[in-house]
């Protein structure tokens, strides 16, 4: 009887975990979509029948509700539903019974989706189409897979690369898999210790079922929890506690020369550059302050100022942001110091590496009861 309810209990929807915001983008990106995809159908083939199929609403769902899914990527509308309809087609010809052809082409072109690593759901109701879409759909024969399916397919994938591009959702959707920087065969930090690709590789086929996610996305998303279960453990240590906040600074007007005698004097290897507001506009490293070889002897630049060659696209952190949130900057990004900006982006400390093991440890010491 339990075992009965636990499975009756698989008919409650779930909740769906997406923020408001992308539950209304998901619905006004697939008006737009498909209104456009329409459009350009109807400029294109004009009066003909069928100019517009039904199975590009189903299509329309993924694109903009789910653009990061596997089942929504350019090649799976395009490949998949093009070959669905061409199965369908071919079913619809050589086998005589309808409801016979529809079952095979529908089963057939999941089956050639897989193998075309272009599965996308929609592409079963395409195939379906072609066996029992009636006569405007029979006298079309295998165009019905180039017009309208292809086209249309196209069309509406242009319009979900236009709209998830503007509203700066990743689509096509790639994974950000960062591996080791340095290009050798060492897991990164973060994976040195707790779970590792491979465990997730072996767990996703012992799952033996298909997963609607990337698995480096899925990796991330582990990762993400693994930190803020830490996080939970152990409190949170925010940038504000640890980070110096009597800074030795750069400005943009400064000499190569002056840099690199502040560097020097003070044993540091990179400065924040602020403006005469105390905004943050670059930093400047010891990398920045060497030229090119002379001689076969790097030198020290000489006429430019700081403006030249500082970097000024520079990740930062806010005083709130917790030691955890900071971890994968310095591990896996290659980051040695982070610049920490109030909200009107002035310079109000900075953070390193020796900071964060510094503050790590004296957490682990104190867990352990061994602080003073």
């Amino acid at each position: 009887m339990n075992d009965f309810l636990a499975w009756l209990k698989g008919f409650v929807p779930a909740p769906i975990l997406a923020a408001r915001r992308e539950k209304i983008v998901a619905g006004i990106g697939a008006c737009v979509g498909l209104l456009m995809a329409q459009w350009l159908s109807h400029t294109v083939f004009g009066e003909i029948n069928p100019w517009f199929i039904a199975p590009l609403g189903a299509s329309a769902v993924l694109l903009f509700a789910a653009p990061a899914s596997p089942l929504a990527q350019p090649w799976s509308i395009i490949g998949g539903n093009i070959v669905s309809a061409l199965i369908g087609v071919t079913c619809a010809r050589w086998i005589e019974a309808p409801f016979i052809a529809a079952a095979m082409a529908g089963a057939l072109a999941i089956a050639a989706m897989f193998s075309l690593r272009c599965l996308h759901p929609p592409g079963g109701a395409i195939a379906l189409t072609a066996v029992l879409g009636g006569p405007a759909v029979t006298s079309l024969g295998y165009q019905f897979a180039i017009t309208p399916v292809a086209v249309n397919s196209a069309f509406l994938l242009l319009a979900a690369l236009i709209f998830n591009n503007l509203l700066r959702r990743r689509y096509p959707h790639q994974a950000h898999h960062v591996g080791n920087r340095h290009g050798t065969t060492d897991l990164r930090p973060v994976e040195r210790l707790g779970f590792t690709r491979a465990d997730l590789d072996a767990a996703v086929r012992a799952y033996d079922e298909l997963i609607d996610v990337n698995e480096d996305d899925l990796e991330e998303i582990f990762r993400q929890a693994e930190l803020r279960a830490y996080s939970r453990r152990t409190g949170e240590i925010r940038c504000s506690d640890i980070m110096s906040r009597d800074l030795i600074i750069a400005r943009p007007e400064m000499t190569p020369t002056q840099v690199w005698n502040l560097l020097t004097r003070h044993e540091l290897h990179a400065l924040p550059v602020v403006n005469s507001f105390q905004g943050l506009i670059g930093i400047v490293t010891l990398r920045d302050l060497v030229a090119g070889p002379d001689g076969g002897r790097p030198r020290l630049r000489g006429q430019e100022t700081v403006r030249d060659i500082m970097t000024t696209r520079v990740q930062t952190a806010k005083p709130d942001n917790t030691v955890v949130e900071l971890v994968p900057l310095f591990s896996d990004e290659g980051f040695h110091h982070l610049p920490v900006v109030d909200e009107r982006r002035r310079l109000v400390g900075m953070v390193t590496q020796s900071d964060l093991v510094a503050a790590l440890y004296r957490k682990k010491l104190e867990e352990v009861g061994l602080a003073a």
